[in-house]
């Protein structure tokens, strides 16, 4: 090692853990200017844009609390600098947020689950499945009633538990399950719930993995299942959206009959194509990602159609051939935007806030 070499190391080393501290950005609108919304003015908007996710660009290092010492020996070592390439979502395809606020999101281009913890200022990326196994197509990602979260393989067959600190554990129900896609948990019950794509109808398991029974019925008619590809559990129903059929049927959590059918083929704005993912909010109403024709689709509970958001493009509210959605407790809705490398953010503006 040269001289040069030597003493950087050794003041990389007196360095240690003392990283700068990052803060999560989102890509929110600036200069204290409103975000979009959507319906447009005058009309009241409903929902609103709340950012982006792209990757390891959204933490920033905080740089008014680097000394200039620490700051001249990250230049020389090149961290932070324009030399290393920023990991980022390569094919977004579905996540959830947990309990801790963390946003998990699997990516099939990067195979991996990418971790944003805007509390911690900390990102990451989970790639192992299982010990000496590495995620191949991960798409659907929930957490468990202790804190672990199962994620689903579609190109593995098979589901696969992780600690809350991404640790591989153990896989999941991998001889029930042919080509899993979405999933999702119910915390009070501890069922677990996976649309597999290959079988056409949703399987619902223990938490030790004991198939229970199944959910739907395959088949290519208004009432069957066809290629179901995500799911959510919520508010004692079972919202599946079916890719082929190009439907969203829901189904009553306990019994697993089906109670209502949303969507229809057809070429206007708020029919479906290729539906894929599917999440409601507080108030009941339901988000469709409409894949084909890049659109995040509002529909009431009772299956009306409210509001587009959308069509093809880069800009803030288009998509290039989205996949998963998901929600959480803030009533914000997440958007896999899959071919643009992103997760795009909204807020759910209630009627009476």
């Amino acid at each position: 090692m040269t001289r040069c070499g030597i003493v950087l190391f050794v003041a990389l080393s007196l360095m240690g853990c003392a990283t700068a501290p990052r803060v999560m950005q989102y890509d929110v609108a600036q200069n204290n200017e409103p975000p979009p919304g959507w319906p447009a003015a005058p009309q009241v908007p409903r929902l609103e844009y709340a950012g982006q996710l792209v990757g390891e660009q959204n933490f920033v290092v905080v740089d008014e609390q680097i000394g200039s010492g620490e700051r001249f020996l990250r230049w020389l070592a090149g961290i932070g600098g324009r030399g290393k390439q920023p990991t980022q979502l390569v094919r977004p395809q579905s996540g959830v947020v947990d309990r801790a606020g963390r946003i998990l999101v699997t990516d099939a281009g990067r195979p991996s689950v990418f971790v944003f913890d805007e509390t911690n200022g900390s990102f990451q990326l989970w790639r192992e499945a299982a010990d000496g196994v590495d995620f191949v197509s991960p798409v659907g990602i929930a957490q468990l009633p202790n804190g672990e979260f199962i994620v689903a393989d579609a190109e593995l067959g098979a589901a696969y538990v992780l600690s809350s600190d991404g640790e591989p554990l153990r896989s999941f129900a991998a001889d029930e399950l042919e080509r899993p896609t979405g999933i999702d948990v119910d915390l009070k019950t501890g069922e677990v719930f996976v649309a597999d794509k290959a079988a056409r109808m949703v399987k619902v398991f223990a938490l030790d993995g004991t198939l229970t029974r199944s959910i739907g019925v395959p088949g290519d008619s208004a009432e069957t299942l066809n290629a179901p590809m995500h799911i959510r559990v919520a508010d004692g129903k079972v919202f599946v959206s079916d890719a082929l059929n190009a439907h969203i049927l829901i189904y009553a959590e306990d019994s697993g009959e089906l109670v209502e059918s949303i969507g229809r083929r057809g070429l206007y704005v708020g029919n479906l194509v290729r539906p894929k993912g599917v999440t409601v909010d507080s108030d009941g109403n339901i988000y469709v990602v409409e894949s084909y024709y890049d659109h995040l689709l509002v529909y009431d509970e009772a299956g009306q159609f409210l509001l587009p958001i959308g069509g093809t493009g880069t800009d803030i509210g288009q998509f290039f051939l989205p996949a998963g959605s998901w929600s959480d407790a803030q009533d914000r809705i997440f958007v896999a935007d899959m071919f643009n490398g992103r997760v795009m953010v909204f807020r759910y503006v209630r009627a009476d806030s």
